[in-house]
């Protein structure tokens, strides 16, 4: 199930995710499993990635209505 947009965030933005990863101080791999949604990060770590992207955090979610 598709929960973040995180991975069209930054192909919009032309941003890789090794860039992303050295931003937040995580692995790349934790980045490709958010991207791949097979995991979600926290809410806050959700926050910390719309503030490095300079993005509203709801750019970063799937709507759901």
């Amino acid at each position: 199930m598709s929960i973040n947009r995180i991975k069209v965030v930054l192909v919009e933005n032309g941003i890789k995710n090794k860039w992303l990863a050295k931003e937040l101080g995580k692995s790349e791999s934790t980045i490709s499993n958010w991207c791949t949604n097979e995991s979600q990060p926290s809410l806050e770590t959700l926050l910390e990635v719309a503030n490095v992207l300079d993005v509203d955090i709801r750019e970063l979610l799937i709507p759901t209505k």
